[in-house]
């Protein structure tokens, strides 16, 4: 899921007084419970599984539904979900699925294959029900239960996504009633993971039980409390005063400085994400018709590469992200090195000078490019209030691009304007970024010119626009390839593509930084094993690990998993529209968002 899709840096910081957390965690302690309770700084977009696209997001959708498979917290390899096995035929057209029996909801119901086709089934016939994880039943034929424990997908093509498809499956006998599937669902959630939201306080909390009928055996901890906090500095200090037990998106001077705490252990890996600015190349909506405000001039390929030559990766990794960050080259970030294209991104101002010098882009007296139309080459920046890749790259790329003759303007504004800014295409250049699964196929689907959203700029995931005819020739060629060594030459060939296109410029893909109180809690369960991370896995792993104790031997800044995914489970920053009343319950209709904030992306 990415997962919101793309972008992972920090969301827009919500004001919240940090005193709030000791009044959540204190009532847990008082009662006696063992909950794990873990800051949190952004925004969620939705409780809706179906539409849910942050990091954050997609967090508390793995601990809450189970998918037909998940990844294996070792290596990432697919293993077992609601679906205990499953089979193809030669063809590798029909995929038949056994679901385990024995499962329940959390509301007592049983949980049997007609829930999983139910959820695919609505997904390929509602647009909204599509918006998430619409890609992974395109091309599907169709959908069907033969009886409770068996689930048969027809596909038109071979698929190489089957055993990746990275969709909670809901109830049916709660989501069949349901008419508009961007309404956000009544809590207590109705679930199948390790636990069960139950309550939130926009800006302030999001509580989760354990569910004790979990399949793989009830959660080590009652619960789970996410927290909120103005910044991630109120967090560091709720962490060190004992008032929260786990963080993570540390920037790198707090990382340091915890190294000196004797009750807390740090905990660092290659991350799953990887940061971008995107270059708006003249968008149009699905319907082919010019969409945003783009910069007419940015539609020229050789302006778009001169900016993305002029960009120094290696400056940001060491200055921005402290060198917990690795160098910028292909999209698939390099924590999935068979997909990754390895090639590092250039970085030549002296050729960009040179390229706009024979592309016609004369200097001005001030230095200042003109357009083709003879108007000084201004552009807008646009970024995440509050979030550190944004605000410190900001200010290097303004300074590098002048260097090359471009005027830059800043603009670090609040999650929700960013968000709808960039879907709608309302942007010259923006900071942005995902978090990528073990397979590629989210975060490719992403430039497809499928991906883009109506003239309202709703209705897709769309990242930066692109819509190009080879790029989505080769796209559809990988998820029809099933021989991986073969479809792992064509990401990379894709890759290549969009580094021709230059609609997105990679900045770099920086280490989740993670700590937690070693004298409260054993070592969590990291993915992958070797070099993990604790928080935002692709699974639940992490959090359903928690074992309350002491961490011992482990020195810090050193984990034993890795990876990061798409979303840190955490609080819920909503929109409330309306309220639909639906079978005698109460469904809020928000406003979807499509596009999570930089850091939130899943």
């Amino acid at each position: 899921m990415l997962v919101r899709r793309r972008l992972a840096g920090a969301g827009a910081v919500i004001a919240l007084v940090a005193v709030m957390a000791p009044w959540v965690t204190g009532s847990a302690q008082a009662q006696g419970a063992k909950v794990l309770r873990a800051g949190v700084t952004q925004d969620l977009d939705s409780l809706n599984p179906f539409i849910t696209i942050t990091r954050i997001g997609t967090e508390l959708t793995r601990l809450n539904y189970e998918f037909l498979t998940t990844y294996d917290p070792k290596d990432f390899h697919p293993v077992p979900g609601l679906a205990e096995k499953w089979e193809t035929s030669a063809d590798k057209l029909t995929w038949t699925f056994t679901i385990r029996s024995g499962g329940k909801w959390s509301d007592g119901q049983p949980i049997t294959a007609q829930d999983a086709a139910f959820t695919f089934s609505k997904m390929m016939t509602d647009k909204d029900a599509a918006t998430a994880n619409g890609n992974f039943v395109q091309g599907w034929d169709s959908v069907s239960a033969p009886d409770d424990r068996t689930l048969v997908i027809r596909t038109k093509q071979p698929r190489s996504t089957m055993l990746a498809l990275d969709v909670p499956i809901v109830p049916k006998h709660v989501w069949e009633k349901v008419t508009d599937f961007k309404a956000e669902p009544p809590l207590p959630l109705v679930g199948s993971g390790p636990f069960i939201t139950q309550d939130y306080k926009a800006s302030q909390f999001i509580k989760l039980k354990a569910n004790k009928d979990y399949w793989r055996g009830a959660p080590k901890v009652d619960g789970v409390d996410f927290v909120y906090y103005k910044n991630v500095d109120a967090e560091v200090q709720a962490l060190q005063k004992g008032d929260i037990d786990v963080v993570n998106r540390l920037v790198p001077a707090q990382y340091d400085a915890l190294k000196k705490d004797p009750n807390v252990k740090l905990n660092t890996g290659p991350g799953r994400r990887f940061n971008e600015v995107l270059i708006n190349p003249g968008a149009t909506s699905a319907d082919d018709k010019p969409i945003g405000d783009g910069n007419p001039a940015l539609k020229d390929v050789q302006l778009r590469k001169a900016i993305s030559l002029a960009i120094d990766s290696r400056a940001l990794v060491d200055r921005v992200w402290g060198g917990y960050a690795q160098e910028a080259a292909g999209y698939i970030p390099p924590g999935f090195s068979e997909f990754h294209l390895p090639e590092r991104k250039k970085f030549d101002p002296a050729e960009a000078n040179r390229m706009l010098d024979a592309a016609g882009y004369a200097k001005g007296a001030d230095g200042v490019r003109a357009d083709k139309q003879g108007k000084p080459l201004k552009l807008r920046l646009l970024g995440h209030a509050g979030t550190n890749l944004d605000e410190q790259a900001s200010k290097y790329v303004t300074s590098w691009l002048r260097d090359i003759g471009i005027a830059v303007e800043p603009q670090m504004v609040a999650d929700q304007k960013v968000n709808d800014a960039t879907t709608g295409a309302n942007f010259d250049l923006a900071v942005s970024g995902w978090s990528a699964n073990p397979d590629p196929d989210y975060v490719l689907s992403l430039q497809t010119c499928g991906a883009r959203p109506n003239a309202d700029g709703k209705g897709a995931t769309p990242d930066s626009f692109l819509c190009d005819p080879e790029y989505d020739r080769l796209y559809n060629e990988q998820l029809a390839e099933t021989d991986r060594g073969k479809r792992v030459e064509i990401v990379k060939r894709m890759q290549q593509v969009l580094a021709d296109r230059a609609t997105l410029v990679i900045l770099g893909y920086d280490n989740p930084l993670e700590a937690y109180r070693a004298d409260r809690w054993a070592p969590f369960q990291t993915q992958p094993a070797d070099g993990g991370v604790i928080l935002n896995q692709q699974g639940y792993w992490g959090i359903y690990s928690a074992t309350p104790g002491k961490s011992t031997g482990v020195p810090d800044g050193q984990g034993t998993g890795a990876a990061e995914e798409s979303n840190t489970g955490l609080i819920i920053g909503l929109v409330v529209a309306g309220v639909v009343v639906v079978g005698g319950v109460v469904w809020l209709v928000g406003r979807s968002r499509r596009r999570g904030a930089a850091d939130e992306r899943e």
